[in-house]
């Protein structure tokens, strides 16, 4: 039986940099009801707090929810309130690699923009984040840009060569994820079995980014059972029928 579902966030369970939506709210919440439910995302937590935590209800049922941003090297636990668990930045020499490393990589793929919307660059303490289009970018703007992810695809190709000592993920619609290795999706699905001490083979993971190089394949090389989704309307039916299922056990 299956006692933890996780999932990705953005292109998940909300339109990138989006908020959840009133279904996706109430289904949530009802699905904290009856299972632990836990949140793996590149998104830093700001991103949590304004995309999902704003958007459910607020009670004992959050002690059933587990939070990791920034690909899981970062651990949010409710008690009181949320609580830190650990956090595995960079040092700043490391980060001044990144950023120098991300620089060279648009402009060796030619991805160049003339129209952006705020910082490309996001420096999230454990792991750095290139949103092509920024941060604030429109979504219709970001759905059209890298809708096959052949665009980021070049400049991860160059990122690897760049910085071997990093991994380099694709997720989102437009970004491209840094992080040390080891410290990806498969981590906090790792750092849920530990913190939780629930086995893996009873989680299941729902992600848009569930290929290889994409940055939801770490939670399936893990073990967990994935889901792999296209857009949140789909995962709204995939947790109508977990619960379903869940219910009847």
């Amino acid at each position: 039986m299956k006692t933890l579902i996780a999932f990705d966030l953005d292109g998940t369970l909300a339109e990138s940099k989006s908020s959840i939506d009133i279904e996706m709210g109430r289904l949530l919440d009802s699905l904290l009801g009856i299972v632990k439910v836990a949140v793996i995302s590149g998104g830093a937590w700001p991103q949590f707090e304004k995309q999902v935590l704003a958007h459910l209800s607020q009670g004992e049922a959050l002690r059933n929810l587990s939070l990791l941003p920034t690909c899981g090297t970062k651990f949010y636990q409710y008690e009181s309130g949320w609580r830190l668990l650990y956090s595995e930045d960079f040092t700043d020499t490391q980060k001044k690699k990144i950023v120098n490393s991300l620089k060279q990589a648009t402009d060796v793929a030619e991805h160049a923009l003339e129209n952006v919307w705020g910082n490309v660059i996001q420096d999230r303490g454990s792991q750095i984040t290139f949103s092509a289009l920024g941060q604030e970018a429109p979504l219709d703007e970001k759905k059209k840009w890298d809708p096959d992810f052949s665009k980021r695809k070049k400049i991860k190709a160059v990122l690897d060569e760049l910085l071997p000592e990093f991994t380099v993920r694709l997720g989102g619609a437009t970004s491209i994820d840094i992080t040390k290795h080891g410290i990806d999706k498969g981590y906090g699905i790792r750092k849920l079995r530990d913190v939780l001490r629930i086995p893996i083979d009873q989680m299941i993971f729902v992600g848009d980014a569930v290929f290889p190089g994409g940055n939801d394949y770490p939670a399936k090389q893990a073990g967990a059972l994935t889901i792999e989704v296209s857009d949140p309307h789909e995962t709204k039916r995939v947790i109508e029928a977990i619960a379903a299922c869940l219910g009847r056990n």
